[in-house]
């Protein structure tokens, strides 16, 4: 519909279109030079900031010749199931026995290959510490030119920084904490999506534009998707330019409003 109506060929915010901000360009680029010295990295954000981006573009770095990007997201699985993902990602033939050892061959024959490793965990805080521990160890044992990297929310610093778990904090390379958006920042993004779609910067006036920042409270996620169905809104009614109306219509939805104002319309 959004492409009928404005005459485009490629929707705005997409999730596989999103290119990196300014701050997850910079953890970006650090990773990839602690990588060569065999790191290990934590990346933390409320839900929604923009950590499965940053996630995504890593995992690109698989097509380049020099890089092999193992990604694991069942984090709710066991030591041993994720080992396995990481066998099944790397190809390995293996058998339960010999697994971390053909890992650990693996990951040399990786660099003999001159490719650097990169092991990828999403939702890492809810990982139990005791797996987290055996990972920590098994990785240990690798080449350096590897960086095991955690996605998780805030929690997950504070479960490290308990003194149990000072064995893993302090094997950590670098950190990083990927922030709520400021408003010039969300309007960059909504801008650079129109661009990349090539619709007019002008497609929200200066009302929803407003609205729309105001609303996402400094969430990438929340505002790509107020933003999309925004446009939605307007593409119903045929209309080429996003008003306050449009987007009062998205976020007059439930899940857009908080808790209070549901408890208040049910008593009402």
């Amino acid at each position: 519909m959004i492409n009928a109506i404005w005459g485009i060929s490629n929707s705005p915010f997409q999730r596989d279109k999103v290119s990196l901000l300014s701050q997850q360009k910079e953890i970006f680029n650090i990773i990839k030079i602690h990588t060569q010295q065999g790191g290990f990295s934590v990346i933390i954000g409320e839900p929604g900031v923009g950590k499965s981006v940053l996630r995504e573009h890593i995992e690109q770095l698989n097509n380049e010749r020099e890089c092999t990007v193992v990604s694991c997201s069942r984090t709710l699985h066991t030591y041993r199931q994720i080992v396995w993902q990481l066998a099944e990602s790397l190809k390995l033939e293996t058998s339960e026995k010999n697994i971390e050892k053909d890992l650990i061959q693996e990951a040399f024959a990786q660099v003999r290959e001159r490719k650097t490793l990169y092991i990828l965990i999403d939702e890492a805080h809810l990982l139990e510490l005791p797996t987290l521990r055996k990972l920590r160890l098994l990785f240990e044992k690798f080449p350096k030119n590897h960086n095991l990297i955690l996605f998780g929310q805030p929690e997950l610093m504070h479960y490290l920084s308990l003194s149990t778990n000072r064995d893993i904090k302090t094997r950590i390379t670098y950190s990083a904490t990927i922030k709520p958006l400021n408003d010039g920042d969300l309007e960059q993004f909504i801008v650079k999506e129109l661009e990349q779609a090539k619709m007019g910067i002008n497609t929200f006036d200066e009302g929803a534009m407003q609205l729309i920042v105001r609303s996402s409270e400094g969430n990438l996620r929340l505002c790509r998707n107020l933003c999309l169905a925004s446009l939605i809104e307007a593409a119903r009614e045929t209309k080429k330019v996003v008003t306050t109306t449009h987007v009062n219509q998205v976020l007059v939805q439930p899940h857009w409003r908080s808790h209070e104002e549901l408890i208040k319309q049910q008593v009402a």
